[in-house]
């Protein structure tokens, strides 16, 4: 096992991991920005190094800086927790080749996946189902008219190299085909500095469902069953749930069985995720994202499996100790991600925290970094808590997530924990009957309402 690790990352998640290694009996070492001086990981942690100013790329992307401070503090282990460089083949290379660990997936299989033609090659080849759409990147316009009549409007435009709904364009007809394409070419060259795009069959009513995998470095690959994450606005994701409300257990077996198989084939190693969209019974493969997800704490409270703690041995070199068949489910767990955001406007709300309450009680969990006094800054994901809850069944799950967003309190700061309050109630929530386009179209509706 590692004698000291260092979490390259800030907020809940290096709390999270922190948690994790304590138990191992692991010391950690917290890397932080001169904004984060007084951050929770940092007071927590055995050790802490100031690795740069404010700005993330001169601090928490700053691969030198990280690095120096493991050396420096003998950490023999990195674990990235999600976000930043977790999904960084680069960072990962460096990290080995500077004789230490990175937790997580290998640099071959991080890159592979990050480019999502290149991650859906691998899977069609590996006899994981796609939404119907281009092999490849699109050379030029033509390609892509020609790749939308044979798939049928309407489509969407996705950058390779894309994520969290940046470089995503939706052409509804071929008459509105070449603004998306240059939109999202654009977008895509801003943000990732990439702007090939491939080319999807656009589903008018799918469902987000990703499977939650851990596989070992002796071939031994295991699900922790789906997580429904379809709850999203442009994009981003508000609330997810384990299981789906859509899925049954045989629909589950079966996806679980292609994917960890699919797995076992390419020699994965670690945690991974592969996310689908769902719609008439079919599931068809979008991406995998090679990291600990934001939303695993709902897997963790059905499978009664600590996901950090498993990953973290994994990367020491120890087999998982069990097989598929000792994975249960039991029971159903929800997750709300509190967002520093007007709830109304989705605008960023930095600031001090004048007061913080947290719910408790049984089946409740909550992942924060806040404190009363603790001033949130204007430079990092608008994040700052994730309330979890677990029941025996979905109607008790979200009878105790009322309760405890009405117990929740954070002073100070506004948060999206109204909006979540106001999503509870709502009759297709509570049905489970909604898609990946039902939130915005709530949220929508709630913005026509006010201005009348």
């Amino acid at each position: 096992m590692f004698g000291k690790i260092l979490i390259a990352n800030r907020g809940e998640i290096a709390l999270r991991v922190q948690r994790a290694c304590r138990e191992l009996g692991i010391p950690t070492v917290a890397v932080h920005s001169t904004a984060d001086s007084d951050a929770m990981h940092v007071r927590l942690s055995d050790e802490s190094v100031c690795i740069g100013p404010p700005a993330a790329r001169d601090s928490y992307l700053n691969m030198v800086a990280i690095l120096s401070a493991a050396h420096v503090t003998g950490a023999d282990a990195i674990h990235p927790g999600y976000g930043f460089l977790s999904e960084n083949a680069a960072f990962a290379e460096m990290v080995e080749d500077h004789g230490l660990t990175f937790i997580g997936p290998s640099p071959e299989h991080i890159r592979m996946m990050g480019d999502k033609i290149t991650a859906r090659t691998a899977m069609a080849g590996l006899g994981v189902p796609l939404v119907p759409g281009s092999a490849g990147a699109l050379a030029d316009l033509d390609s892509a008219r020609e790749v939308a009549a044979s798939v049928g409007y309407p489509v969407l435009i996705k950058a390779t190299a894309g994520g969290g709904g940046r470089g995503m364009k939706v052409a509804q007809s071929e008459a509105e085909l070449e603004e998306a394409w240059r939109v999202a070419r654009t977008e895509a060259r801003a943000a990732f500095g990439n702007d090939e795009v491939y080319l999807e069959k656009y589903l008018d009513r799918p469902r987000h469902i990703e499977l939650q995998v851990m596989a070992d470095s002796f071939g031994n690959v295991v699900h922790f069953g789906e997580r429904d994450c379809s709850l999203q606005r442009r994009h981003q994701k508000l609330l997810e749930e384990a299981g789906s409300p859509a899925l049954s257990a045989a629909e589950r077996d079966a996806i679980g069985a292609t994917a960890t198989a699919a797995l076992a084939k390419l020699g994965y190693r670690n945690a991974g995720t592969l996310e689908f969209l769902y719609q008439d019974g079919q599931f068809a493969f979008i991406e995998m994202n090679t990291r600990l997800q934001v939303e695993h704490p709902v897997t963790e409270m059905v499978c009664h499996i600590d996901l950090v703690r498993e990953q973290i041995r994994i990367a020491a070199g120890q087999p998982l100790g069990y097989t598929q068949a000792d994975v249960r489910f039991a029971g159903h767990a929800i997750e709300c991600r509190v967002n520093a955001e007007d709830p109304e406007t989705f605008m960023p709300t930095p600031g001090r925290v004048q007061a913080f309450h947290a719910p408790g009680g049984l089946g409740v969990r909550v992942d924060s970094a806040l404190y009363a006094g603790y001033v949130v800054p204007p430079y990092y994901d608008s994040l700052v808590a994730k309330l979890i809850v677990h029941a025996p069944t979905r109607p008790e799950a979200i009878a105790r997530l009322r309760r405890a967003l009405d117990e929740f309190a954070v002073l100070g700061i506004k948060t999206t924990l109204p909006l979540h309050q106001r999503i509870v109630e709502q009759p297709e929530f509570i049905a489970g009957d909604y898609t990946i386009h039902w939130l915005e179209k709530f949220v929508e509706r709630e913005i026509a309402a006010a201005a009348k």
